[in-house]
């Protein structure tokens, strides 16, 4: 790791007071990590003009970066403003940009720009202004102490999106031979100790040189190669094309700009293919649809879901007969084709994902216990089927179902022969 003192000083009542969790500093820790940087301190503290005060003071003395993260808002406990004016000996002024990127931000949803939020454009004066493309705090940054403080808004996907501006800030002081670059992509169906293990055992020559990362997005994996110097980002590609091998269709998407969900990918899977969605959901209660309706132009691709609960609806709705209910239950083979078919049928659709299981914690018998799922999915005439065993609580069950059937219908429309790791560790014969 490269040698830079970089210092992360977090700011709020909420999180002395335990109201919430520090999620902000993992997340700039990793991203910084990638560059080859690492933070060397932190500290928190309340919202509290003379501690905030003697942190600044204190840590830019101490540090090469300075990050700040909360107190950028519009409220009286909003103070980082103010403190880090008052140790650069600056006053406040009315940032031209940070009044611009309000008028823009309230215009955009029709509100009136009030005096509270222009507290926000209230900086120290020649700051450096980092762009928010999502909330109303711009960040901004200025030089002190031969320390440069950047100051961020303290919501979470607001920083994770202004994280790349903060990046750039560091990259431009490290030493010239130092050129790190990282390669991202996106993993479902397969953990992080179960890549790493077979890592280890198939390639147990890995190079130190090309860095291999994890970080946990459940039920979701990102992994990161990461190189430091030219020479090695020449030997990174001959490993990422190995590694992509070993894991194969479990990758859904290689990072360019950010990530995407699985429920993202399949939705621009079927706009591309211009294929049409039909969901029969019984255990998962409308989380499916939930996750595809959350998807911008989902629309599209998805016109009606059947949430059918009951055997009694089951029957109505989706023409699943009383005879499978009565011979083979509702969690079966049988039943979970039925209800695709008859999704199909209703919604006049190209493409359908069923499931039928015991979320728990009651509700299972010795041959179908509490964590079995049938899942169907597939075209008309062409449903595939398999059951599996997901233990676990009920929301991990119900998460895990919806992205299972998710998965196994892009696969589908990809035309993707392979047996993904959760059905040969998973499934019930």
């Amino acid at each position: 790791m490269t040698q830079l003192n970089i210092q992360l000083l977090l700011t709020g009542d909420e999180l002395m007071s335990g109201d919430i969790i520090d999620t902000n500093s993992p997340m700039i820790a990793s991203q910084l990590k990638e560059l080859g940087v690492e933070i060397t301190r932190k500290v928190t503290v309340a919202d509290n003009l003379t501690f905030l005060i003697d942190e600044i003071r204190h840590m830019s003395i101490q540090s090469d970066f300075l990050i700040i993260n909360g107190g950028l808002g519009p409220t009286s406990d909003d103070l980082t403003a103010e403190a880090l004016a008052n140790v650069c000996e600056l006053p406040l002024a009315e940032h031209p940009e940070a009044i611009e990127h309000l008028e823009h931000w309230c215009e955009k949803r029709k509100m009136e720009l009030t005096q509270q939020n222009l507290k926000q454009a209230l900086l120290p004066k020649d700051c450096n202004i980092i762009p928010n493309k999502i909330g109303s705090a711009v960040g901004f940054s200025i030089e002190v102490n031969d320390c440069i403080v950047m100051c961020t808004p303290g919501v979470p996907v607001e920083l994770e999106v202004m994280m790349e501006h903060i990046r750039t800030i560091i990259s431009a002081k490290l030493p010239d031979n130092i050129q790190t670059k990282t390669t991202r992509f996106q993993v479902f169906g397969i953990g992080e100790s179960k890549i790493q293990k077979l890592v280890d055992e198939s390639f147990p020559d890995w190079p130190q040189e090309v860095a291999l990362g994890y970080r946990a997005a459940s039920p979701t994996i990102e992994v990161k190669l990461t190189t430091r110097s030219a020479d090695d980002e020449k030997l990174k590609q001959h490993w990422q094309n190995k590694l992509e091998d070993l894991l194969g269709h479990h990758i859904y998407h290689h990072i360019e700009s950010k990530p995407v969900t699985v429920s993202e990918k399949l939705v621009q899977l079927l706009d591309a293919e211009n294929l049409k969605l039909t969901l029969a959901e019984s255990c998962t209660g409308g989380l499916i649809a939930s996750n595809i309706t959350s998807v911008s132009g989902a629309s599209n691709i998805f016109e009606a879901g059947y949430v059918t609960y009951s055997n009694e609806i089951k029957i109505q709705t989706l023409g699943v007969s009383a005879e499978t209910l009565e011979s083979d239950g509702a969690v079966s083979r049988r039943c979970v084709i039925e209800m695709a078919n008859g999704a199909l049928n209703k919604a006049k659709a190209d493409v359908v994902v069923a499931v039928s299981g015991i979320a728990g914690p009651n509700g299972g018998t010795p041959d179908k216990p509490v964590g079995t799922v049938w899942i169907a999915w597939g075209s008309m005439n062409n449903i595939s089927s398999v059951c599996l065993a997901i233990p676990g609580g009920r929301k991990y069950f119900q998460h895990m179902v919806s992205t299972i059937g998710q998965d196994l219908l892009r696969r589908f429309i990809k035309k993707i022969d392979e047996i993904p790791l959760y059905i040969k560790e998973r499934e019930v014969k």
